[in-house]
């Protein structure tokens, strides 16, 4: 059961980016022949936006992220010695690096990891975790951390993240172009038949829709990584109890005051607000469920 799920997630995964990567060549498919004429010229600028910013964000993610939600870097083992040998321990199960360690000033129990490798991550754990979780259950919580570092799920959510505002910034640039007068619109107006109107207004609606879009394969993804790193937590520990009865404290828990909104899905759950079930705009599996595999194992 365990190892069948860590594979049928690794599956969905490949399928998700897959989806992202197509819905960025098509709105910049949209946006060149919209504007342009040339749906060539439309993909290799959406190419260059997306590697840009996943450049930007593969650079800085860590730091960003730690910044926003007002992380502060732990740098001995006598400030939180806990929480510093759970870590510690863990990583050396899961054959990584140790990763930095930052505290939240925060009452409410939650967790994160951030980072673009092993070599480069860090986990960030709530003073309200501290205090609310024993050893057997903060172990749970930080294996599944420890699982999104070694799953390399901090990579793929930074690329999703970069490819996201990307296909916003696309979106954005195709529009403005086409109401202030875009250079297919203003230039072959004349030679326009039946078949070239229906791929404009084709091409208008993909550019229309495209953020939402990929905000929900954006959300899709996160939402799969979290089961993958519960059943790799378990992998780690042998112990499903201690994850199930986290999870059950953490979602029972009032939100957070400190976490940034758009840093919600990198949680163990959502910081923000309770989510009772599954939605499309759902940042993470309803916790019934993801406790409900756990309990399988």
């Amino acid at each position: 059961m365990l190892h069948q799920q860590i594979e049928q997630n690794k599956r969905k995964t490949v399928l998700v980016m897959f989806a992202f990567f197509l819905l960025i060549l098509l709105i910049g498919a949209a946006v060149g022949y919209a504007n342009f004429n040339s749906v060539t010229t439309g993909i290799i600028m959406a190419a260059i936006i997306a590697a840009i910013y996943m450049g930007i964000m593969v650079l800085n993610s860590t730091k960003v992220v730690m910044g926003l939600n007002k992380g502060r870097e732990i740098t001995s083992k006598e400030q939180y010695p806990m929480l510093w040998n759970v870590v510690e321990e863990l990583s050396l199960i899961a054959k990584i690096p140790m990763p930095k360690i930052y505290i939240i000033d925060d009452p409410s129990p939650n967790a994160f990891a951030a980072g673009n490798s092993p070599e480069t991550a860090s986990v960030a754990a709530t003073t309200g975790i501290l205090e609310k979780l024993n050893r057997e259950e903060l172990e749970g919580v930080m294996a599944h951390e420890v699982s999104h570092i070694r799953n390399y799920d901090i990579r793929l959510s930074t690329i999703a993240l970069a490819l996201t505002a990307a296909i916003a910034l696309l979106a954005n640039i195709g529009t403005r172009m086409m109401w202030f007068g875009g250079g297919r619109r203003s230039s072959n107006s004349k030679n326009d038949n039946g078949s070239s109107a229906i791929m404009l207004v084709i091409s208008i609606i993909l550019m229309i829709l495209a953020p939402l879009a990929a905000t929900l394969v954006q959300l899709a993804l996160s939402r799969n990584r979290e089961y993958l790193a519960d059943a790799s937590a378990v992998e780690l520990t042998r112990n499903p109890q201690g994850l199930i009865s986290a999870l059950n404290k953490i979602s029972q828990s009032e939100p957070m005051k400190s976490a940034d909104p758009s840093s919600a899905a990198l949680y163990i759950e959502n910081p923000l607000k309770k989510e009772s079930k599954d939605s499309l705009f759902s940042t993470h599996p309803a916790t019934e469920k993801r406790i409900a595999r756990l309990e399988a194992m």
